[in-house]
């Protein structure tokens, strides 16, 4: 019940939704599944909230499960008290639970454990306690043997049992941990090494700990693994001191000098540089998990990006030497024709390569071009805004990300998509489909691949598959996937399914000629009835036998949604011929909670049958800005101070966003140049596929930087 109460008051929930959650969580619901048809039980969460509620669950379970083990370990040693009781369980953070398993963790040789073993423990807590009744120094003397031959010696022994001691003392790394993360600052010292010159900037660099921003974190983190920079945290050693006097100094003259030496010792040997560490690791947590909310919150509407269905692509994978690969698709995807060209340097076939693709282009009468954004890319689009002057049909192009192409290309995914195709073939055709179905063809890429943030590969990689698996999973969910045409890769990020299941419905449906209605799902191998119920509301049968399959409406609520239309003389045709547009008037007249009533469901599940009904197979992302299709190029030479264009943002990043304004060169939008209102964050304001207007505030041709503004723009 802790957790729950817990759980309750940091997300605002009722104790009865936090603990259907919880039920859920343990019988096995995906997130997906329980946002979208458990709705009544949980107030209407979004997939979000739900994933951090059961993040945080898990982080309280584990926290439980270790204090327990604390308990039991402190308990077999003896040494178990009310006191340490009442500590353990107000702790909050796996730091605290560790502070206090501190003092009775078995430690390695240490020089307080040396002493321990030669008797000096009645010693030390002697000098600890400071009383006036002792007199410190004949104290020593009694316990001068064999192997503490001097007072000097017994005293030093003692002295290094306190600071230890004092270093283990849980309150007080608390109050100084927190001392630290309000005062130190971070410095950098330039390091001369190869690879240095990255890292001018951090040369003499200083600032506080509490201001530091995430991407700044990250870069220091990198510049010192590559040995280019030197990091340190300072804080006054005064103040610190004295808190560890106001904790431990007490009015003794006989003891005074011998308690401000150990403080200084256990402060300079132990304590501070175990804070540190921790002071360290605390802000590359604080940076990873910002960086990865970055990647969670770009990587979200670039896979939800308009898909450019009906159109035959033509993709373009860029290079020099090798030539540019192209493949061209057709409506559905599959591959119509392939070639390689060569209109780039060293080859410079222009004439040849136009005369190619113009052929391909009139034979298949191509809609659009896609091009890879890597190696080669500009001239590949200087190229393509030719080609189009030559072509007898409306031609446009657009420039998309190549991030992971070689990736899945080079996979055994891929391999096994393509297996009669090179490498490098293979990424064309991840090109052309990138355009016209980013969700589907993105999947198939490791999820970190996709580059959409900063610093990637130096997160915690488990954390980033963990929170970009569940990203990629809510899309797909709340896109709903065509179970007859979906690819495995596709399949296996539905609710419920893995990859062996997803393999398991394309056999089952290239053995019965497609799938006719969502019940033959459960005639598929491994698949039981509870992924049934998990994965039958993601899937859609198009022109399938029930016009429920065709929606988001789960195969539990077809009676309530059969009910609802004959409430209203409705009927299945009518939703065929979408002829509902009068349902949610019916429904708000006769009122919301009568009609759920009288269906047997709960008005959020009613609003979504009906919203379902309204428009049976539609596709969300089709109100999401469609891809910016272009027909000539600008250079960088073109770029003029003042310039207004329009552009589609390409990335968020903690301190801007880069902007694609059909430049080979994105343009970095500055937190300071996004809105005239105060924003904390770029993200408030911006989000990858965004199409925006921007204004050149300066150009850079050697060092390829262009800066832009979204302020002071004339809407006009």
């Amino acid at each position: 019940m802790e957790i729950v109460n817990q759980l309750s008051e940091e997300f605002g929930l009722k104790l009865e939704y936090s603990q259907n959650i919880i039920n859920l969580i343990d019988e096995g619901c995906t997130i997906p599944f329980i946002a979208r048809y458990r709705k009544e039980m949980h107030g209407t969460c979004d997939d979000q909230t739900l994933r951090e509620f059961s993040d945080r669950l898990k982080y309280l379970r584990n926290l439980t499960a270790e204090k327990e083990k604390v308990q039991k370990a402190i308990t077999e040693q003896g040494k178990w008290t009310e006191e340490i009781a009442i500590a353990l369980s107000n702790a909050r953070t796996m730091t605290e639970v560790e502070d206090i398993y501190r003092p009775y963790k078995p430690k390695r040789k240490t020089r307080a454990s040396v002493a321990i073993a030669r008797g000096l423990e009645p010693l030390a807590e002697i000098l600890l306690a400071q009383s006036k009744a002792f007199t410190i120094m004949k104290e020593a003397e009694k316990y001068l043997m064999e192997e503490v031959k001097t007072v000097g010696e017994a005293l030093s022994g003692a002295k290094d049992i306190v600071a230890e001691k004092i270093s283990d003392d849980a309150e007080l790394r608390k109050t100084l941990r927190e001392l630290i993360a309000e005062k130190a600052t971070i410095s950098c010292e330039l390091v001369e090494n190869e690879g240095s010159a990255t890292y001018e900037t951090y040369a003499g660099f200083k600032q506080e700990v509490k201001s530091l921003p995430s991407h700044r974190i990250l870069a220091i983190n990198r510049g010192e693994n590559e040995k280019c920079l030197k990091v340190n945290v300072n804080i006054e050693e005064e103040k610190c001191l004295n808190v560890i006097n106001k904790f431990y100094k007490k009015n003794n003259e006989d003891t005074d000098t011998l308690m401000t030496e150990t403080i200084l010792d256990s402060y300079e040997r132990l304590l501070f540089p175990s804070l540190e560490r921790e002071c360290r690791s605390n802000l590359t947590d604080r940076a990873n998990e910002q960086a990865i909310k970055m990647f969670e919150v770009n990587l979200k509407p670039l896979l939800m990006e308009s898909p450019l269905k009906n159109n035959i692509i033509l993709g373009l994978d860029p290079a020099y030497r090798t030539g540019c690969k192209i493949a061209v698709i057709d409506k559905n995807g599959d591959v119509l024709a392939t070639t390689v060209i060569y209109p780039t340097p060293p080859q410079s076939k222009t004439e040849e390569s136009i005369t190619k693709l113009k052929t391909l282009i009139e034979k298949y009468n191509v809609d659009i071009v896609s091009i890879g954004n890597g190696t080669a890319s500009k001239e590949a689009e200087i190229f393509v805004a030719e080609l189009i002057k030559h072509v007898s049909r409306p031609v446009s192009y657009a420039v998309v990300s190549e991030a992971g192409a070689s990736v899945y290309s080079a996979s055994k995914l891929g391999a096994e998509e393509f297996p009669d195709y090179d490498v490098s073939l293979r990424s064309a055709v991840s090109i052309a489909r990138r355009l016209q179905d980013p969700l589907a063809e993105l999947i198939k890429i490791d999820v970190k691949s996709i580059g959409v943030g900063q610093y990637q590969h130096d997160m915690p990689q488990n954390r980033l598959t963990e929170v970009l698996t569940g990203v990629v999973e809510d899309c797909v969910n709340s896109v709903g996937v065509d179970i007859n045409t979906a690819s495995p890769s596709l399949l296996s990020y539905v609710s419920g399914l893995n990859m062996s299941i997803a393999k398991n419905i394309v056999a089952f449906r290239a053995k019965n000629k497609g799938i006719k209605n969502r019940s033959e799902l459960l005639s598929v191998s491994k698949l039981g009835p509870k992924a049934y119920e998990q994965c039958a509301g993601f899937l859609r049968v198009v022109d399938g036998e029930e016009i429920l399959d065709n929606t988001a409406v789960h195969p539990e609520s077809y009676m309530s949604a059969k009910k609802l239309l004959s409430l209203f003389n409705l009927t299945e045709e009518d939703v065929k011929n979408n002829n509902l547009s009068l349902l949610p008037n019916l429904v708000k007249n006769a009122g919301e909670e009568k009609v759920a009533k009288e269906c047997g469901v709960g008005v959020p599940t009613l609003n979504d049958i009906v919203t379902e009904l309204l428009k049976p197979g539609r596709d969300i992302r089709e109100s999401m800005p469609k891809p910016l299709l272009r027909s000539d190029i600008l250079s960088m030479e073109d770029l003029k101070e003042g310039m207004v264009l329009s552009g589609t943002v390409r990335n968020v990043i903690d301190f801007g966003a880069f902007v694609d304004i059909g430049v080979h060169q994105d343009g970095l939008v500055h937190i300071s140049q996004i809105s005239d209102s105060f924003i904390r964050h770029p993200s408030e304001a911006l989000k990858v596929g965004q199409h925006v207007d921007v204004k050149v505030l300066s150009v850079d041709p050697v060092k390829k930087r262009i800066s832009l503004t979204m302020k002071g723009i004339d809407k006009e």
